[in-house]
Order: C-alpha cells, then sequence, then structure tokens
C-alpha cells in the first residue's frame, strides 16, 4: 500500500501491528502487552486459519479492529465445518454507530466465503447487552444460551 490508509479503508491488521495491538488492549484490557503480541503473532503466522483487519476513519487512525478464525470443531449453533468464528470485534467510542462494524463483518464474511464457510458464529456473554444488539444488526441471529460449571477433582 502507498501512503497511510485512507478515511474508511478495510485493511488487513498484520502491516499494523501497532494499531492492532492498542485496538486489542482497548477490547481486552485485562491482558499484558506481551500476551497480546504473543497471540497476534500466532494469529499472523497461521493466515489459512485466522484473519484480522482494522478499519481506517482519519488517514492514518484505526478506529475498529475484527479477528476472525476458521473452526473445525464443534460450534455452538452451527451445522457446518468449517465454521467461522468471530473472535473479536471492537470500534472506538466516538466511530461507533457509523458502519464501522458492518464494515468490518463484511470484510470478516468475504474472508470466510472465500475459504469454503458457509456459516459465521459467533458469542458474547449472557449480561453484554450491547453486544448482542450489534450481533443482531449485523444478522446473526440467537441459536442458545448457555452456562459453563466446573468441578474441581481431588
Amino acid at each position: 500500500m502507498n501512503g497511510p490508509p485512507r478515511s474508511s479503508d478495510i485493511l488487513p491488521a498484520d502491516a499494523w501491528q501497532r494499531r492492532w495491538l492498542d485496538l486489542r488492549q482497548q477490547l481486552w484490557p485485562h491482558c499484558t502487552a506481551d500476551e497480546h503480541l504473543a497471540e497476534m503473532e500466532q494469529f499472523v503466522a497461521d493466515p489459512g486459519r485466522f484473519a484480522q483487519f482494522l478499519a481506517f476513519g482519519a488517514p492514518d487512525e484505526a478506529i475498529g479492529l475484527v479477528e476472525v478464525a476458521l473452526r473445525h470443531d464443534h460450534v455452538n449453533g452451527t451445522q457446518t465445518s468449517p465454521v467461522a468464528f468471530l473472535e473479536g470485534i471492537y470500534v472506538v467510542p466516538h466511530a461507533r454507530r457509523s458502519g464501522v462494524a458492518r464494515r468490518l463483518v463484511a470484510a470478516a464474511e468475504q474472508w470466510a466465503l472465500d475459504r469454503g464457510c458457509a456459516e459465521f458464529a459467533s458469542d458474547a456473554r449472557l449480561e453484554n447487552i450491547a453486544s448482542h444488539a450489534m450481533h443482531a444488526a449485523l444478522g446473526f441471529v440467537e441459536t442458545e444460551r448457555v452456562v459453563y460449571f466446573r468441578k474441581v477433582l481431588t
């Protein structure tokens, strides 16, 4: 690519590591930079399984991130394999409700279609009502609600 990204560009995140990391840290602030960087390295090393895209607002300003993966294991609510799975999506607060998430998901969908996927899945925490609304607005339909349990064995 020549020059800085333009407003409205959706580009692979691989070439914009610092901006990708910045957005990941906003989405998942409980993880350290080193944890993010290690995971990002895994994603970049396996482009057949992972894709990540950034949305740009003003020239050179990353305003959104989407990460998608191919899953070959069972994905709740789906009937095919592989399934594209929305691992994470984030849009900076000042750019929300402006179509950025829709453009990011469209890039992820095209990536999934190019890899033969017939379904695109995602998940969200039960209490994350804003995420539920965003998923619905982007065309996802709720398939089930799950509560996970565990028991420590002694």
